[in-house]
């Protein structure tokens, strides 16, 4: 079965970070796109490849744009 979404335990541990962060980052408007249905956070695949798209960097003096 294909993944097409990752609940926020999934994706934090995917970044190596606390989930703490991810929900700090979805109140400040930061990351990937996500979606809450039931009261559950889910993030499509899609949308966290997108983000990871745009976080790339090719030199520290590239400028950061839309919170990447």
């Amino acid at each position: 079965m294909e993944v097409k979404h990752l609940k926020q335990r999934q994706l934090a541990d995917r970044w190596d970070v606390s989930e703490a962060t991810l929900e700090r980052w979805r109140s400040e408007g930061i990351g990937p796109r996500f979606m809450k249905i039931q009261g559950r956070v889910l993030y499509r695949l899609q949308d966290i490849e997108a983000y990871e798209e745009q976080c790339l960097r090719e030199s520290t003096s590239t400028p950061v744009t839309d919170g990447a």
